[in-house]
């Protein structure tokens, strides 16, 4: 009978790094995740400190990099080979250190957006370099939401306040509600909010997430409540929780870098919106699941997301791209999400996409006949912006199948 190992703590710890190592490749690269708002503290230094000719392109750093930059390098670099398996799943899922990743980007942000504050409210930042640092401020809080995503999906308490906090500077705290109880129940059918259309632009998009999403939280918020036996006005309301963060961190930012950063703070909440909501608007285009005979829709399936996997935009966002594992198992953490070539494929990362969707007729030329070739030709299936039927059925030649 052999004699038990006895390792020491040292040997214990670099024998987990080097498993998950194994299991990961990626391993360290996912810093790159909380390392995003240092990238938004080096812009922002650059910006102060640099010479007054280069102020322009420091100020638009933020765009700049998530517009250009990074589908440059997503394209240089490809897709991700590593699936894992599902005893690595098991393994990957029980590894605090992703957790700490996650939990790592919180006060970097904060700290990124107190140091904006602070650079937005010297008196040598004009109104129009103040817009354009809230350009590229948001759309570092805009990618953060992709923070308070993985941990709105938690079951503990403690990380739903987190993501709250994550939300802050948009304002947007519904989102912690609507997501995990709107958006994942209504997936990929005409009354998600979050699901876009084919046929509908971003611009038509935009209005019916934004308020059709805070309409479903307040409904979802007031019969969890109601179960408990207690008024929307409760205490224990979690919107009101939230939105009381938002509040205090925009007056606390108010309180000590003034009024004047007023535009800055408006910028970057609408921008870091939009950007969250065309991420929204790519990510179920004109998908649909199947009705049932009574009148309720089919389980969700991996058909009903579009995906990626190119490792340059996965390691900033979660790995989002992988979003039909996402939704299959909503609460399995971003390292254990798995790629399947059988889902509906975009041509290219979210980071390369977001331009396109702004771009109506270059987004429908891109993704309606992807929508088209899914469903191999049978649009009745597809999820179609109703004042469009019959312009998009005759652009595929089945007007006689509108007509019928």
């Amino acid at each position: 009978m052999n004699a038990p190992v006895n390792l020491n703590p040292s040997d214990l710890q670099a024998l987990r790094v080097a498993t998950g190592l194994a299991l990961d490749k990626k391993r360290y690269w996912w810093l790159l995740s909380p390392g995003l708002p240092v990238i938004g503290i080096g812009i922002l230094a650059g910006y102060y400190f640099g010479p007054k000719s280069s102020k322009t392109v420091f100020a638009l750093g933020g765009p700049l990099f998530l517009h250009v930059i990074i589908p440059v390098i997503d394209a240089i670099v490809g897709a991700d080979s590593n699936n894992p398996s599902d005893e690595e799943v098991s393994a990957l899922v029980s590894d605090p250190y992703y957790d700490r990743i996650v939990k790592l980007f919180i006060p970097l942000q904060m700290a990124a957006n107190v140091f904006a504050g602070y650079v937005v409210s010297r008196p040598s930042t004009s109104l129009l370099d103040q817009i354009l640092l809230g350009v590229s401020m948001g759309a570092i809080n805009g990618v953060a939401v992709n923070t308070a995503h993985e941990l709105a999906h938690r079951p503990h308490k403690k990380d739903h306040y987190l993501a709250h906090a994550t939300l802050m500077p948009l304002f947007y705290n519904h989102f912690r509600i609507e997501h995990p109880y709107g958006h994942h129940k209504r997936t990929a059918t005409p009354e998600d909010p979050a699901s876009s259309r084919m046929g509908e632009t971003f611009y038509e998009f935009w209005p019916r997430t934004v308020f059709g999403g805070f309409k479903s939280a307040i409904e979802i918020e007031t019969r969890r409540l109601k179960r408990k036996g207690l008024s929307f006005f409760s205490p224990q309301n979690e919107l009101f929780q939230g939105w009381a963060m938002s509040a205090s961190f925009h007056a606390v930012m108010l309180k000590l870098f003034g009024k004047k950063i007023v535009p800055y703070l408006v910028t970057q909440a609408f921008y870091g919106v939009s950007l969250f909501e065309i991420v929204n608007y790519i990510e179920h285009y004109g998908l649909m699941r199947d009705k049932k005979s009574d009148g309720g829709y089919t389980r969700i399936q991996p058909e009903h997301s579009w995906n990626n996997n190119n490792i340059t935009t996965n390691l900033f966002l979660y790995q989002l791209q992988r979003h039909s594992d996402h939704h299959a198992y909503p609460t399995r953490p971003f390292q254990a999400l798995r790629h399947f070539d059988e889902v509906p494929e975009l041509p290219s990362g979210y980071a390369t996409m977001l331009l396109p969707a702004l771009v109506p007729w270059l987004w429908f030329k891109i993704m309606d006949q992807r929508v088209f070739e899914h469903y191999q030709g049978n649009l009745d299936k597809a999820n179609i912006q109703p004042k469009r039927r019959a312009k998009i059925f005759k652009k595929f030649g089945l007007i006689d199948r509108l007509l019928n």
